[in-house]
């Protein structure tokens, strides 16, 4: 199956006041792996951004001054998206954004070329009910590393939740299980069988080559070195 984990920044909070996309990050995923074919890219909103909006984001006007408007994009974000499950992190909120501006083009709405839709918000409330649920609460809870993450990043947030949502559903947080004991229907303990020795296996030297790439994405969204190179150290 391919997924596609997708993020955006905006000018602000309502498409209906006049608030536009300034930035999409989508990550590729196929069969449950990260394949590393993914897209982004900076707009140009025709517009400047909330003072709040621009406290999260910090895309300046000066800085997406020179950068394609959306129409100029979205054929090709349609292509790069069109028959995947969309994967966001409360998702009304992006896909009210990209609806409107398909629809400002006279396009059907984005959500159309979507092969369904999966809000990771609604799925951690259904899991973790009662509890925060924001996309840094779940890095915390999933132990998955967002130290390099200053201010949002369309993609660097969907790398993120990429990662959140392989880890909330996998089934299984551990090697380890509490197992208790199982007994047949006229009442015999069922044996148990023990797991095997857990083979390790070595990463291949295209596998290695291929990290070093996605690395290398991540040095250039953050604008420095990321965190997976201080542990490689």
């Amino acid at each position: 199956m391919r997924q596609i984990v997708l993020d955006t920044e905006t000018t602000g909070l309502n498409p209906r006041t006049g608030d536009r996309v300034i930035e999409v990050g989508c990550v590729e995923i196929f069969n449950r792996k990260l394949t590393g074919n993914n897209y982004h890219c900076y707009i140009n909103p025709e517009r400047e951004s909330d003072e709040g909006a621009l406290a999260v984001h910090g895309l300046t006007t000066e800085f997406l001054s020179d950068k394609p408007k959306f129409h100029e994009i979205a054929h090709e974000l349609r292509d790069f998206i069109q028959g995947a499950q969309v994967i966001i992190h409360n998702a009304p909120f992006d896909l009210g954004f990209l609806n409107a501006e398909f629809t400002r083009m006279g396009l059907p709405p984005f959500v159309q070329y979507c092969d369904g839709v999966i809000d990771t918000l609604v799925q951690a409330k259904e899991l973790h009910p009662g509890k925060r649920n924001s996309l840094d609460a779940l890095c915390d809870r999933y132990d998955i590393s967002n130290a390099h993450r200053k201010l949002h990043g369309a993609l660097l947030d969907s790398e993120l939740l990429a990662d959140v949502y392989l880890a909330m559903t996998r089934g299984q947080n551990s090697l380890t299980m509490d197992v208790e004991e199982e007994t047949s229907s006229d009442g015999e303990a069922l044996e148990i069988v023990p797991l095997g020795e857990i083979i390790v296996v070595a990463a291949s030297s295209d596998e290695l080559a291929e990290h070093d790439t996605v690395l290398a994405g991540l040095d250039k969204s953050v604008k420095g070195t990321c965190v997976w190179r201080t542990y490689a150290v």
